[in-house]
């Protein structure tokens, strides 16, 4: 299988995986939520991502379910939470319910990970697993069965703004030939510093979803041209490799 379509549901499987360009909404104006998801629709964006911090995880606090739901009758592309959460089975219902079509869990955080994975998807939501910079891609090895995403953060979670961490690169290509050999359709994301000019390394190493919150906000050309740099430079990139 392929990546999601606009709406998070799996799409057939072809020979070319397109990169699929997924903004933070992190850097947004908070008093406009409405109006800032429908510029990133408006954009060409392939969907939205809300980053979830609960101040214990991370030090920041960010958004509640409440905040999400009422953004996505804004939005025509699907919703993913990453939950940078020190409880994050506690909170899985509310964001599903909340509108977002794919919940990502940091593998730190969850004690029983296979049990919080098959619980998102019987929420009927998609499932991923993020790993912090210094976690091992081994971590996810006996949870691919369980697992549509694996988000491999190539900075640190909790702020934006951060630079790229390029020594992430081996441990995307060690993810990529996990999931390939696994068999099972799952998206290989990256976060974190990723610009028009990082992102050839994330993609060339295997990663086929690309998270950008502050370079893309920062495009002088606006938020249309960062989305068509990006997916240009992670096709160029991806089909050299």
């Amino acid at each position: 299988m392929n990546g999601p379509d606009q709406k998070g549901r799996a799409m057939p499987e072809s020979s070319v995986r397109r990169p699929l360009i997924v903004p933070s909404v992190l850097p947004a104006d908070f008093a406009c939520l409405g109006a800032e998801v429908r510029d990133l629709c408006a954009a060409g964006v392939d969907r939205i991502q809300w980053d979830v911090m609960d101040g214990v995880f991370v030090p920041n606090l960010t958004f509640g379910p409440d905040v999400i739901a009422s953004a996505r009758s804004h939005s025509t592309v699907g919703f993913e939470a990453h939950l940078m959460v020190v409880n994050p089975d506690g909170l899985l219902g509310t964001y599903v319910d909340a509108g977002c079509e794919l919940i990502i869990v940091h593998a730190e955080a969850c004690t029983h990970l296979h049990r919080t994975l098959a619980r998102i998807r019987e929420l009927g939501a998609r499932s991923g697993v993020a790993l912090n910079p210094h976690t091992p891609a081994e971590v996810v090895a006996h949870v691919l069965a369980e697992t549509d995403l694996v988000l491999a953060m190539t900075v640190n979670p909790g702020f934006g703004g951060q630079a790229y961490i390029p020594a992430v690169e081996s441990k995307i290509a060690r993810l990529r030939r996990m999931i390939d050999e696994s068999g099972h359709s799952i998206e290989l994301e990256v976060d974190g510093g990723i610009t028009g000019d990082t992102i050839g390394g994330a993609a060339a190493a295997g990663a086929d979803v690309f998270i950008s919150g502050s370079w893309m906000y920062g495009c002088p050309e606006g938020k249309a041209a960062a989305v068509k740099r990006l997916r240009d430079a992670a096709t160029v990139a991806g089909e050299a490799a």
